[in-house]
Formats: structure tokens, sequence, C-alpha cells
């Protein structure tokens, strides 16, 4: 949101730099994310001064043009080539200088000393549109004659700049959506600190009814969805450009003024935060309005020409034949204001926030008018800003108030009652803070105090502030212009704090997220809400444990993830869509679950892999990632996390063909697999994708952290040995190399799987492993009668155990 300083000061006498007034801005909860200065015109004519023509002559070589010279306030007049018509002696006129940037639109050019025709220009006397200043003329612009040569034109026109704060507004501000809410927090702020502000805003006492020919009636259908309805009608109006100075304040905060009639609506939205709407009466068939939902998929072209479907959830404003406008939202393409628009019906009212939101996010929608509604407007204050309108209308586009107003308002909504204890304030901010101070701050927050005693106040606030309607919400109002910063800790103030040493969880991440780059993974960050649908691809999630959103943002973001695999194919699909098919991608990131209404919140690390290996080179294999490529990070990272202790099974299901669990002690620590092929297909992926699923939550309460550790290399050799075995299929490799580490584990250094068979060759029901046994000792050079023995032991092992046949 965009706030004009100037704009400030139509309501403040404010002396202070516009860097304080960032700052107290920020300070009090209305976050200043950037300023702006605004040019009235752009460059602020730099370089551009005024002179006076002191002679002029034919061009020799051009008959449209003349020599002139030109007194700009220096020892040596200018000699200028100009082609205006109207170019004469005695003139005072703009003149360009040398160096000067002019702008037409957002293109620029810069005024240069050059040779026109063969006579030396040194400058540009100026037409009125080649400065800003007016509509394009054959003509230069010529100046009263009282006018001083050499007086800078900015000077001289009375250029004033703009600064412009742009506002990250947070929802609950709903009462700072106007400059006058902005204005109001000001002044409470500089009142504190010791100022005497008062608001100062303008008067709608002469607002009154000329006649009653252009009534309208109004019929309100759901007073749930327009809880307020005020409107009037005027007459004889002409619809032309707004005067200068509030074009000026409209562009300063980024609108494009459109006409009078428009321009003085989003003028009053803009300093009130109330939305206003403005029909041409001779569109509103029967003089009728009525504020009504209509049949679901009822066709209706809107002011950008975009013909949309309606949900019969939607509001609309309507005449007695069709509608007019989606309410609160968007005009309609034919009722809205033109050239020959002669009398008009201005519309202020309060529509139901949580309506509006739903109707601008199903359409895709957002505009100045449901930004603001969908916040919460004030309800009260529809019809000063009504009144507001009307009076700038008729003082700018003529004509008179030609109906009663109309104010529709069966269920007022009334103020809030609070009561304040002091002591419970006192205990919540940590300090007593001068009664005087709260008083005074209530009272310019408009939050009216109703009785007052030594122990506490009782308050009554107003409608516009939604967010404020407990007693710690005014203890946070207060506390929020004090000064969070002003509250002092006790000097006296001991704590006694218990000490446990804790992993830092963080610098475990990094560790990862560095250990997974390293190794040519890339680190994802994905939406934590989903479509809904996803989670029926999946038949292990449960749809009653979804966490759905009462209020998406769209169809496709409805309910928070249950798994971090559906945003991971989609990073795949949206990469190999780009000709990128080697993926490697990790994700840290939480889901969400609801069992029994009980809410839960899960931290994983997900990794995906899919394509090759290599990227394609003349000189490398183009092996394809299979399973084993993601076995071995995952064994990596378990390992780099001290974690060793635990067992494998294989599964399936989760989204997956097949896969392998790491557990530890029952509690599944990593699912490791192959995305199932219709999943995959579902999001669009063409290939094999791998995923491995860690318990981060898990994890955490297992890891074994510490830095790397090194040791010495052994000076003395080490002995490997190999063997081939028969086994039965369900023998894994894994409880081969659990049976070779225990039968000894001093000399044994490492098994590892470097052949495997398995085919018609071999009896039913058996496999053919080879293994390598790697051996070695610190201390001394290994005997060959030492190796035998644990190779003897470990063979005895092996045909006790699985009943295996050494080959």
């Amino acid at each position: 949101m965009k706030i004009s300083y100037s704009w400030l000061k139509n309501y403040l006498n404010l002396d202070i730099s516009y860097e304080e007034v960032s700052e107290l801005l920020t300070n009090i909860g209305l976050e200043v994310e950037g300023v702006e200065e605004v040019e009235s015109i752009k460059g602020g004519l730099v370089g551009v001064v005024i002179g006076e023509v002191l002679t002029k002559i034919q061009h020799p070589n051009a008959d449209r043009l003349a020599i002139t010279t030109v007194d700009v306030g220096k020892d040596i007049p200018l000699q200028i080539v100009c082609g205006a018509p109207n170019v004469a002696i005695g003139q005072k006129v703009p003149v360009a200088t040398v160096g000067t940037k002019l702008y037409d639109g957002q293109q620029s050019f810069k005024i240069k000393k050059s040779k026109i025709r063969g006579q030396i220009s040194e400058g540009m006397i100026c037409g009125a549109d080649e400065i800003g200043l007016g509509e394009e003329t054959d003509g230069i612009m010529v100046l009263d004659s009282s006018a001083k040569s050499g007086t800078l034109a900015s000077e001289y026109f009375q250029l004033k700049s703009d600064i412009v704060f742009i506002i990250g507004l947070t929802p609950n501000r709903s009462d700072a959506m106007g400059h006058i809410g902005v204005a109001r927090d000001l002044m409470t702020v500089l009142n504190y600190k010791g100022n005497k502000l008062e608001m100062c805003l303008p008067s709608v006492d002469a607002f009154k009814t000329f006649s009653d020919k252009k009534n309208i009636s109004v019929e309100i259908v759901d007073s749930k969805l327009c809880p307020r309805y005020s409107a009037v009608s005027i007459s004889g109006i002409k619809v032309s450009p707004s005067p200068d100075w509030i074009q000026k304040k409209l562009i300063a905060i980024g609108l494009t003024p459109l006409n009078n009639v428009v321009d003085i609506t989003n003028y009053v939205l803009h300093e009130t935060g109330q939305p206003l709407h403005a029909f041409d009466i001779a569109k509103i068939s029967g003089n009728k309005v009525v504020v009504s939902t209509l049949k679901d998929k009822t066709k209706f072209h809107t002011l950008d020409g975009v013909e949309r479907e309606l949900s019969s959830e939607d509001l609309m404003i309507n005449n007695a034949e069709k509608p007019m406008c989606i309410a609160g939202v968007y005009g309609g393409i034919d009722s809205g204001i033109n050239s020959k628009t002669v009398d008009v019906f201005i519309e202020s009212a309060f529509f139901d926030p949580i309506s509006i939101r739903k109707t601008a996010k199903r359409h895709g929608l957002s505009t100045d008018a449901s930004f603001r509604y969908e916040r919460g407007c004030d309800p009260n204050i529809t019809v000063y800003a009504l009144k507001r309108a009307a009076l700038l209308i008729t003082e700018i586009c003529g004509g008179e108030i030609a109906s009663d107003l109309i104010d529709i308002y069966p269920n007022q909504v009334k103020h809030f009652p609070v009561k304040l204890d002091y002591k419970k304030m006192d205990s919540l901010i940590g300090e007593v803070i001068d009664r005087k101070i709260v008083k005074q701050i209530l009272n310019d927050l408009e939050i009216k105090i109703l009785d007052s005693n030594n122990d506490s106040l009782s308050l009554l606030v107003p409608p516009y502030r939604n967010d404020v309607k407990r007693d710690v919400d005014v203890i946070e109002e207060i506390l929020r212009i004090y000064g969070f910063n002003n509250v002092s800790v006790p000097s006296n103030l001991k704590t006694i704090i218990s000490y446990t040493e804790l992993i830092n969880q963080e610098d475990i991440r990094n560790t990862i997220s560095d250990l997974l780059s390293n190794n040519g993974f890339s680190e994802t960050m994905n939406n934590s809400l989903i479509n809904v649908e996803y989670t029926k691809l999946i038949p292990e999630l449960n749809k009653d444990e979804n966490v759905v959103i009462l209020n998406p943002l769209s169809k496709e973001h409805n309910v928070m993830r249950q798994s971090l695999l559906f945003s991971g194919l989609e990073n795949i699909a949206y990469n190999q869509n780009r000709k990128i098919f080697n993926v490697k991608i990790f994700e840290f990131g939480n889901t969400y679950h609801k069992q029994q209404q009980i809410y839960s919140e899960k931290q994983h690390l997900q990794l995906l892999m899919c394509g090759k290996k290599q990227s394609e080179n003349w000189n490398t294999n183009a092996d394809k990632i299979d399973f084993f490529s993601l076995k071995e990070k995952v064994e990596h990272i378990l390992n780099r996390l001290g974690i060793r202790n635990f067992s494998t099974i294989e599964d399936g299901g989760w989204g997956m063909s097949f896969s392998l669990n790491y557990i530890h002690k029952n509690n599944i620590l990593v699912r490791l697999g192959r995305v199932n092929n219709n999943l995959c297909s579902s999001f669009g992926v063409n290939s094999d994708v791998y995923m491995a699923d860690f318990n981060w939550d898990l994890i955490l309460e297992i890891v074994s952290f510490s830095s790397n550790k090194f040791q010495e290399i052994s000076k003395f050799p080490i002995v490997r040995r190999d063997l081939s075995l028969l086994v039965d299929k369900t023998v894994s490799f894994d409880e081969l190399k659990m049976i070779a580490i225990n039968s000894d584990n001093k000399i044994l250094k490492s098994v590892n799987l470097f052949d495997f068979y398995e085919g018609d060759k071999l009896p039913e029901g058996k496999k053919s492993y080879a293994l390598s046994f790697t051996m070695g000792d610190k201390t001394k050079t290994l005997t060959d009668k030492q190796v035998d023995r644990l190779m003897k032991k470990i063979m005895e092992n092996y045909k006790k155990l699985v009943s295996a046949i050494i080959r």
C-alpha cells in the first residue's frame, strides 16, 4: 500500500522529515518497506531555465527555421535554432540548455550543442508538451512578461516532489487502509512524544439534497452479505479530466487518472479507506438497484472486457433486469461512467469480508476495493465517505444532489465494550505506564473511555478496529504506541536457567545440506499447500487427515500436504519440461496431519533422483540412476549423522512400487525406493524416479552428530580374501555382513559384495553371492595362520546360521 507524505499533511500539521515519519510508522506496526520520491514532472525540469528572446532572423538554409539569440541570465546569450512559428522577439520562454534531459513518456533524449542546417544551436526553446506542462501544440510556450531571465523553470512553475511510503500492511490493520487512518496513528505517536496535534478532517456539513428527481430504489436481498448500503444520486454533471491536484495525488500513489468522477471515487477511497462505486443512472433500468446473488454460471462482462461465469455465492449489484457490478470487487462493462454520462448513482457500502475475499479469489481479481473489503472496512464510515465524494463531484463536475440519501442499515454494528485492568496491563508490559499517557493514547486512537478509576478503565472500541476485542488487544495497542523498545528490563531481575547441552538442529541440517550440495543435489523449497486431489494418488494417505484451508487462495492450494512427494514430482516435471532430465533434488519440509481433531506437524527430508548418473559426455558411461545410486546417498547421510543402529526390511506402498525401509527400534527411519510409474505419470514425469524420505524428527532424537575424526593410516598391509557362497534367496547381504562382523571385531575391517548371480543354472530357490573380506592390524603384519583362522570361523558360521554352501 502506498501513502503520500504530502497527502498526509492535508490532515496533520507535520514539520518533521520523511525519514522520521518512516521510522515512526515502522515502530508502530505500519512497516515501511520502501520510500519513493515522486516528481510532478519527470526529471524535475533540471537544466530548463527561463529565457528572453533577444533577436530573430531567418535561417539562410531553411524556410521554416529561425535563428534566435536568447538571454538565459548569463554573460553571453545563447544562439538557438527554432522551428516554432510563434517565436518572437521579447518573449519570455522556457529554454532547455545543453545537457538537459527531456522525457517523452518513458523515452528520454538529451539536449546537445549541434549544427542545424549549418547553424550552431546551443539549446532548445520548449513547447509546453515538451517539458510536461501541457498538451501538444505547434508552437513554443510563451510565459508572462514578468518572468526573470535565468530563473530555474522548477522554481518558476513551483514544481514540488512528493515522498511516497510503501507500507507492508498486515491483514489485521484494516483501520490504516487510507491516508486518514495512517494520519491517526501518526498523530497518536507524535502526541505521545510531546506534540499537540489534532486531525483536520474534511467537513461534509455542506451536503444537502436539492431535488428528488433521480431517486433510485434499493433492495437488499441478503443483509448478512451486505449489512449496510448507502447511496445518493447526482444529476447534471459533466465528465472531463480531473483537476491537476487530484491527478497528482493519484499518480503519486501509482494510479492512472481516468475521468473526474472515477478519480474522485478513487481519491476518497485512498483518503478514507472506504471503497465507492459510480454507476451511470441511464444504465440502471427500472430505476432500481437490487443487491443479491444470482444463479450459478450466470454470464457477466466485467470492465476489463472478460466474460466471467458467476458463482451462486457471488454478491452482485443488479438493476431491474441484469447485473451491473460484482459487489466490492469489479464493475461491469455496461454500467460504468463515460463521456456521455450526465447523471450518476454513487454507492458506499459495507460488504461481508469473507464473501468478498472468496469472490475475488474465485475470479482471480484483486482490486483496491477488494483489498479493503476483504480485510474489513469501517461499517460506520459509509455515509461520511459518500457525502465527501458527493460534495467533490458537485464542486468539480458540476450538477446537484438529486435524491434523498439512502442508508439501509438494519443491524447497526456497535462499538466493542472492553474492560482494561491496570494490574494486568502492568504485569504483561513489565512496567507501569503513566495513566495519563495511557488515556491520551486511547483517546487519540478513538477508543472511548466510558468510565475510569484507579484500578481499571471501561472502554468502547470502534468497529473499524475489528482486531481489538479483548483487554490484551487494547494493551498491545497501548504498547505499540508507547514503544516496545521503551520497556526497560529491571536491573534486579534474576533468572535461573537450567542448561542441558543440546545438539544444534540447525547445524545438523546445514551439514546435511552441504553434504548433499557437494554431491550434486539442489535444494528446493515448496509451498506446503497442495491440491486436495493429490491425496487420492497415494492410497495410504487418509483424506480425513487433511488439514483443510477454510478460505484457500485457489483450488490448487486448498489443503496442507501430508507428503513432500507431490511437490517433488512437480519440481521434476518442471525441469523435464525445460529439457533438464538429470535431476537430483532435496527438500527439508513439514507435513501436516489432523487426527481426531488434533493437529500435528512432522519434519521430513526428501531426496529425489532421476535421469543419468553423469551428464552426457564422450568419455563417460551413460548409466542411469538406479535404486542403489540413492541407497548410497542415504547410507552416506546416516553414517555422517552417526546413526548405525538400524535394520532394513523390504516393503512397498506410500507412492513407491518397491521400497526398502530403514528401521530403528520399530520406527521407520527412512523409506527408500522407486516411485510408482502411475504416480509419476499423474505429474507428467516420464522417467524412473527414486525417492528417499527421512523421518527427520526421529533423526534428531537419535543423531550422534560430531565433527569429523581422523586417524593415522596403518603402516602394515591389509589382507583380502574372497568367498563364493550359495544361499537361499531369502538371505540378504546385510545378514551375511553382520554374521561376518560378529565372527570377529578386531582384524576384520570390511565386507563387500562384488558379484551376484541368480538363474536357471542354480538349484531352485538359491542365489550366488561373491564376497570380499578385508583384514588388517594397526600394530603388526597379519600372518596366514591368523587370516585362515578367521575365514574358517566365518565359513562355519555361514553354514550353521544360513545353511550356506561354500563354493
